[in-house]
């Protein structure tokens, strides 16, 4: 007996899976049923073998998404490695860090590239594929507690995060009467190599720490389940929704 949470049959590609969030979430999805194609620099030979260990299939597209030319081959290999393409994950992201009176426009573009520009190009270029044969489909994207924050010390990353979540409602307007739901996932902080910088200086990993009601940092998995409910049929009728899922954060 299936339920809303079933994705048999589907084939979910996920950006920069090779560990933390973009691996829990390549292997939830697994979990519940589908094939995954995940696309980054980095060899994803250890997310490779959780989810074929789980009985699905696997396969490993090599890409810069600091780039944008890769974006459309991306997602045909996909489709032609996994005969289809229905739920697209945006999880690839860089940080960088420094007081903004001393912030370089290096820093700034290298952020943007990744977490906001290549963004909006692999969700055009998976939107082109599924309008294209007239099917269904599920965009998630990584937000951050800085889509709806300031934050300090990471000028880019805050503004690309806060795009993100603009880009997230802005494409649900256009795709929902499409067949395409985009919604986004901002995690609180979560234990992964971007956040090993704060956990590492304890004043800011106490100050972190004592404003989450859930009392701990998050781990990559505490991911997996959002991200399978925003990919599955249990999300049919939800469009534009930035969920956090930060043990309480923003609520205090």
């Amino acid at each position: 007996m299936t339920t809303p949470f079933d994705l048999s049959g589907t084939v979910a590609l996920v950006t920069g899976a090779n560990t933390g969030i973009g691996q829990a979430i390549a292997v939830a999805l697994a979990g519940a049923g589908a094939d995954i194609a995940v696309a980054g620099r980095s060899a994803p030979d250890e997310t490779q073998a959780m989810v074929e260990r789980l009985g699905r299939r696997f396969l490993a597209i090599p890409a810069d998404v600091s780039s944008i030319a890769p974006l459309p081959g991306v997602v045909e290999q996909a489709v032609a490695g996994l005969g289809g393409l229905d739920i697209l994950v945006n999880n690839a992201g860089i940080i960088r860090r420094a007081d903004s009176l001393d912030f370089t426009e290096d820093d700034w573009d290298a952020v943007m590239d990744v977490n906001l520009k290549s963004v909006f190009f692999l969700c055009q270029a998976f939107g082109r594929h599924v309008i294209g044969r007239g099917g269904k489909g599920k965009i998630i994207n990584i937000a951050s507690m800085l889509s709806f924050q300031g934050g300090i010390r990471v000028p880019s990353y805050t503004a690309s995060k806060s795009g993100v979540a603009g880009l997230t409602k802005l494409l649900a307007c256009e795709w929902a009467g499409k067949g395409i739901n985009v919604n986004a996932i901002a995690p609180g902080y979560v234990e992964t190599n971007n956040t090993a910088q704060l956990r590492s200086d304890p004043q800011r990993n106490t100050e972190i720490l004592g404003r989450i009601p859930a009392g701990r940092w998050s781990v990559p998995a505490d991911l997996g389940g959002p991200a399978v409910f925003l990919a599955s049929a249990a999300s049919d009728y939800v469009h534009g929704t930035i969920l956090p899922v930060d043990g309480g954060w923003l609520a205090r």
